[in-house]
């Protein structure tokens, strides 16, 4: 397994709670793929460098944990399919 570093930008408009239910989503995915959450890092609401389907700010949150190659492919596949999410990208960390 390897190290990864996931960073997603969510909607603005979202309450806590449902933020924290995404969250909890990423790491059952994360755990039941085989994989070890390493740590959660939410940098809340930020101001967005240019603006993403049509939103000046995002709330951000990186999450690092260790991986293969399908558990990658599935949080992609959950994160593209979560309406509330902006952008995202899964780096490889040396």
């Amino acid at each position: 397994m390897r190290d990864y570093e996931l960073m997603c930008i969510f909607n603005p408009d979202l309450e806590e709670s449902k933020v924290e239910d995404i969250i909890n989503r990423l790491q059952e995915i994360v755990n039941n793929n085989g994989g070890e959450l390493q740590g959660i890092d939410r940098w809340g609401k930020r101001r967005l460098a240019y603006p993403i389907k049509k939103f000046h700010d995002g709330y951000y949150i990186v999450m690092n944990f260790k991986g293969n190659g399908a558990l990658l492919k599935e949080l992609d596949r959950i994160i593209k399919l979560t309406e509330e999410s902006l952008r995202h990208m899964i780096i490889r960390r040396d």
